[in-house]
């Protein structure tokens, strides 16, 4: 096991995997890493089993103590990263010396990080997930955020190397996770209509309330066809509601399971990574798209994923055949 010494647990820290399926009934979220795609990069760049646990990060990351070393990876928000002063660089495998200490800083651009570990984190699964539920505070690490004098345990095993080393092969995100491009959502219609005329003229701006829960939108106040009251329904992650203010939400992996706003749509699952990095005061257009449409993008963000599960393999025998 490599033990992992939280120093300061950065605004909002997390232990966060895979999502818990088939529990909606139940009335327990689904959870799990907001940024799936960066998650899953993470754990393919470290040879981690699919599902295995890491750290998401907030804004700002925590500073980690690290007695044994590990292999890192960083993916998802461009942070600022330091290891005893030497700049940690992301999307690529990391190995960090005994003694080491990691300080993750603010995000310079995109809002979560995810902290991928070797080995992945050692906490137990609950209901199918080793996800943190911080909402009813089950799950991860003690069902709640890390925080400063917590101690985590990683699988392993400890790095071979005694001094930092940042020469892993590097992973593009593009195209699916582009900070110089502008946020689009795809939007598959809802369940309800909409009375306002062309709604999706104008961008949306993210409002500063938004959370792992939803994604608040300000801009053009819509209002639908029927303004009458609703029975509650089901909603997903993706799922955009309409409350009474016209303000949009679009539910994010924290959401509810039912609700009783409008719902006008639901956004193609393959653009909820880019949502996930969505700060206060960024853009978001929608952009209306078919089922088709949806699976198109869905399909080409896995064939994303498996060419880099590739060129990561390919990048580790060559490692291995040119090792002395």
């Amino acid at each position: 096991m490599i033990a992992i010494e939280v120093r300061d647990g950065g605004l909002l820290s997390s232990v966060q995997a895979g999502p818990r399926t088939g529990l909606a009934h139940l009335g327990i979220s689904a959870g799990g890493a907001l940024d799936r795609f960066s998650w899953r990069v993470g754990n393919l760049l470290l040879g981690n089993a699919a599902d295995a646990a890491g750290i998401e990060f907030t804004l700002r990351g925590p500073r980690l103590h690290f007695p044994a070393g590990a292999r890192i990876a960083l993916t998802g928000a461009e942070v600022d990263a330091t290891a005893d002063g030497e700049t940690v660089p992301g999307w690529r495998a990391v190995s960090l010396p005994a003694g080491c200490t990691l300080d993750i800083g603010a995000c310079r651009r995109g809002a979560r990080g995810m902290l991928a570990i070797a080995g992945g984190l050692d906490v137990p699964a609950v209901l199918g997930s080793a996800s943190t539920d911080l909402r009813s505070g089950f799950g991860g690490w003690n069902g709640r955020a890390i925080r400063t004098g917590d101690c985590l345990q990683a699988h392993g095993p400890a790095p071979e190397t005694t001094c930092f080393d940042a020469t892993g092969a590097w992973v593009d995100p593009r195209p699916d996770l582009d900070f110089d491009a502008a946020a689009v959502a795809h939007l598959l219609p809802g369940r309800d209509r909409l009375a306002t005329p062309d709604p999706w003229r104008r961008p949306f701006r993210v409002a500063a309330t938004s959370n792992r829960q939803g994604l608040r939108l300000q801009g053009l106040a819509l209002a639908a066809a029927d303004a009458g009251e609703r029975l509650s329904a089901p909603v997903l992650e993706g799922t955009v509601q309409l409350p009474p203010d016209g303000q949009p939400i679009i539910l994010l992996a924290d959401a509810q399971t039912i609700g009783g706003y409008p719902c006008i749509g639901h956004v193609a699952r393959a653009d909820l990574p880019r949502l996930a990095q969505l700060r206060p005061g960024d853009e978001l257009s929608f952009v209306p798209v078919d089922a088709a449409g949806a699976e198109a993008l869905a399909c080409r963000q896995r064939q994303s994923l498996a060419r880099i599960g590739l060129a990561v393999e390919q990048a580790r025998r060559m490692a291995l055949r040119n090792r002395p």
